[in-house]
């Protein structure tokens, strides 16, 4: 093979390798360095509000009348004292009773045990009747039968006998299940912590094989009896009169604090009597009037008190409303979130969610979320609701909520705005962030957007969580795994295209997901209408000159939405289908090419380096159907360009303004030089040569290039000290080169002497970055022109390559220093035969001959 076939081999344009078989290291990170990118961009910020409040001041919930209120005032007497029936706002008058049963003397007893009826039981009586007798009839009675002819005497014995059945034998509802009816031993006085921990094991969410099991101490079952209660109670009515007392007496500090301890103990001793539960204590309605009383003292430490008691007694109805409201208004101010740490009112919160139904209680349910969420906000209390297993508690009760009837649905729509507000706050912690993974909650929370698709506050928050989640490869991918999900975010988008704080998450999150996946970038692609509503996106939100006079905030909002959208776009553009079709697409190019018109680099310097790297990827695509190489742009669109262009002196001659009007190609050379060849900022340079890398394979683009001098300021770019930015130079240089009248030009402007100093400075650490200096002196060079170096250059050039060639990579010590890394050691030696000497050696050969 002669010397000018060798120099012909290697005289080729700067093109991305293309190896039939499979690559090395070296060759990948070539190929990506050369050829297509990925784009990144910040995380929109999640707003924080100066102060906790149920709805942000942005809701489309603004009418107070439609939904729960965050402020109101609760007194004793909004509670109801008997808990067992719905308060009717007047008290009925008691029932005059005289006892008709004989009291016999003890002479009287009769001594031989009693029998059962031998007449059967009239199983034709309904009602009360004949339960009380079935029941009578099938228990052993150690008390004297009543005395024959008093019918209603027997009939209320029967009834006090059934009301005595231990509350073991009740049934328990819903989810709750019952723990023990082992008969409690009371033990020692307990300290403060041990009191805790007996609190929070009566309420304590727990997982199991089938689920998750929520314990209430429903008490002591088999020592029910009379004169166990009464010596119970015994224990806990001076504890009720204490307290009574100590209210009556102020609410100075030193009162408060014995109140706070008054109901610890009364808790302790309830809790070892067995009367905690709904059923747990006749005298239950004593307790709670003595416990609401509490509540015009106005502190909050006792209103927690009041309110873990309360649930310990399993209030309902208005009384649990009430308690949720005061458990709410206690955690809307910060300073008492130290309290929550120090009882169980966050187990007892955490159990409503799986017991109550919203069409019972679902108002109850909205203030306990919403405190729930308040605090969420608390870095100290986030770890204690994930120790409490609240992840799981949250899946369960989301498919509760998605399954309410129609009538319940605007109420279910209130609490899922603070329960995804609450996993919003969650999703920052990175302990919590396999749980969205492990529960599936990826996946649950696409179908709440499914549900509540008109919802913007729910929307909203659920595109702040996939915002924050979706920069996390393994939440990456169990999103991506959600059927659908691609085609629900592009109606979303299109349903809510001017709610720009959801349209900006819901780009960010698509653009995270194209980033690294080309299933993602395909199965986007392939969604019903997906080219045209990201495209009328992009057009509502791009600024132009006859839009109404913006504010500052509305230009970074838009502005933002464009960054976001202008990345998915690049991103979707690494596969080829998707390339080559929005290649295609005129109406994508206008845009990226009106954006560069509207916006300068100081201005939106991230929104253009997007817009020049997305250009990046769709000129790597060269087809006969691309608008680059098809498309004819209005005269007047030219004209108008033309006039921008001047202002930075590049002279279009006549003779080459047919090229610019038959090659749009040139147009993007000019536009993006336009914008980005003279700026400071080292990335839209960065993007903008290598734009010019992929364009300049054009002999058309390459005669534009010469003949306006732009060749003058990429040989400037070799002195950057940047080594991506001189790749990209060195590969523009490369495709220069490839025509003889010009590599002259190229030799004057210093180009050869800069390449040697590139080689110098960056060889012996970036191979592949020598590979391309010595291919664009080699291009400079061929066809008889060695005179381009000078006898100094030469040396320096020939000094370089022989220590570089002599001196292989192939031990240890070496390789590590220039390297610097050891675990890249095994790329840096790939590199070096792979990019560096083939072409290297020929050089040498050819400065030498």
């Amino acid at each position: 093979m002669g010397a000018m076939e060798r120099k012909y081999e290697l005289c080729g344009p700067f093109l991305p390798r293309r190896h039939p078989s499979l690559k090395t290291s070296a060759e990948i990170v070539d190929e990506a360095r050369r050829t297509l990118r990925a784009q990144s961009t910040q995380r929109p910020c999640t707003p924080r509000d100066g102060q906790r409040q149920l709805f942000a001041r942005s809701s489309i919930r603004a009418d107070h009348n439609s939904r729960p209120s965050s402020t109101f005032s609760l007194h004793a007497q909004n509670f109801d004292v008997s808990d067992s029936r719905p308060s009717s706002g007047t008290r009925l008058s008691p029932l005059e009773h005289k006892s008709k049963v004989a009291v016999l003397n003890k002479d009287e007893i009769p001594k031989s045990s009693p029998k059962p009826p031998t007449e059967p039981v009239d199983t034709k009586r309904g009602g009360l009747a004949g339960s009380r007798a079935r029941l009578l009839r099938a228990t052993s009675l150690t008390t004297l039968p009543p005395l024959a002819g008093h019918a209603d005497a027997q009939e209320r014995l029967k009834l006090g006998m059934s009301r005595k059945l231990p509350p073991a034998q009740s049934q328990v509802c819903g989810d709750h299940k019952e723990v023990s009816s082992v008969p409690h031993k009371p033990g020692p006085r307990r300290t403060q912590s041990e009191r805790l921990a007996q609190a929070n094991d009566d309420a304590r969410v727990r997982t199991t094989e089938g689920g998750l099991e929520w314990r209430t101490d429903l008490g002591d079952g088999q020592n029910a009896t009379s004169t166990g209660a009464e010596s119970k109670w015994d224990r806990i009515a001076p504890l009720l009169q204490e307290l009574k007392a100590t209210a009556a007496s102020g609410s100075s500090e030193a009162s408060l604090e014995r109140l706070c301890d008054l109901c610890a103990n009364l808790h302790d001793a309830l809790a070892e009597a067995g009367m905690l539960g709904h059923h747990g204590c006749k005298k239950r309605s004593t307790i709670l009037r003595t416990l609401f009383q509490l509540i015009d003292l106005n502190s909050s430490r006792l209103d927690l008190h009041v309110a873990e008691l309360c649930l310990a007694l399993r209030v309902s109805g208005n009384n649990l409303l009430n308690i949720c409201k005061l458990v709410f208004q206690t955690s809307r101010n910060e300073s008492n979130d130290s309290l929550f740490q120090n009882n169980s009112v966050i187990d007892f919160l955490l159990g409503l969610l799986l017991r109550e139904e919203v069409s019972t209680s679902g108002e109850a349910l909205f203030y306990c979320v919403g405190t729930l969420k308040f605090l969420s906000g608390n870095a100290a209390i986030v770890r204690l609701l994930l120790d409490k297993n609240c992840m799981r508690v949250a899946q369960k009760f989301i498919r509760k909520l998605c399954t309410v009837d129609d009538a319940y649905f605007t109420m279910a729509g209130h609490i899922f705005v603070q329960l995804t507000a609450a996993l919003r706050n969650l999703a920052d912690q990175p302990e919590a962030r396999p749980l969205f993974v492990s529960y599936a909650l990826m996946s649950q929370l696409c179908l709440v957007l499914q549900r509540h698709r008109q919802d913007q506050d729910v929307c909203t928050n659920v595109s702040r969580i996939y915002s924050k989640l979706s920069s996390y490869a393994e939440c990456r991918l169990s999103l991506a795994e959600t059927p659908d999900c691609y085609q629900l975010f592009l109606e979303l988008l299109s349903k809510h295209h001017h709610k720009q704080d959801l349209v900006v998450r819901l780009l960010f999150t698509l653009g995270n997901l194209t980033a690294k996946s080309d299933e993602a970038r395909q199965q986007l692609f392939r969604c019903e209408d997906c080219v045209d509503t990201l495209l009328r996106l992009y057009d509502d939100y791009q600024l132009r000159e006859d839009s109404p006079a913006p504010t500052a905030a509305s230009v970074r909002e838009g502005e933002d939405v464009l960054v976001k959208l202008v990345r998915v776009l690049a991103n979707m553009c690494i596969h080829p289908d998707v390339g080559a079709a929005l290649a295609s697409n005129t109406t994508c190019i206008q845009l990226l090419m009106e954006t560069l018109e509207l916006r300068s680099v100081q201005e939106s310097e991230e929104l253009i380096v997007n817009v020049a790297a997305t250009i990046n990827n769709l000129t790597f695509y060269h087809k006969d159907s691309s608008v680059l190489k098809r498309s004819q742009l209005a005269i007047a669109d030219c004209r108008t360009k033309k006039k921008q262009i001047s202002t930075i002196q590049i002279n279009v001659k006549n003779t080459f303004r047919n090229v610019v009007l038959k090659n749009p190609s040139v147009l993007f050379v000019l536009l993006v030089m336009w914008k980005l060849m003279l700026s400071s900022n080292m990335d839209a340079m960065l993007e903008a040569t290598r734009v010019y890398g992929n364009l300049s394979q054009s002999k058309d683009v390459r005669d534009f290039i010469m003949q306006n001098e732009v060749h003058r300021f990429v040989v400037t770019l070799l002195d950057s000290k940047n080594p991506d930015v001189c790749f990209s130079a060195c590969g523009v240089l490369t495709n220069l080169a490839l025509d003889p009248p010009y590599r002259g030009s190229l030799s004057l402007e210093g180009a050869s002497a800069k390449l040697t100093d590139c080689l110098r400075d960056f060889g012996a650490g970036d191979w592949q970055l020598a590979g391309q200096v010595c291919q664009a002196l080699w291009n400079m060079t061929s066809g008889g022109s060695e005179k381009l170096l000078d006898t100094q250059e030469g040396r320096s050039l020939l000094e370089i390559l022989t220590s570089y060639l002599a001196h292989c990579p192939s031990d240890e010590d070496k390789v590590l220093k220039w390297a610097g890394n050891k675990d890249v050691s095994g790329y840096h030696r790939e590199s070096w035969e792979l990019d560096f000497r083939p072409v290297a050696q020929k050089l040498l050969t050819e400065i030498v001959r």
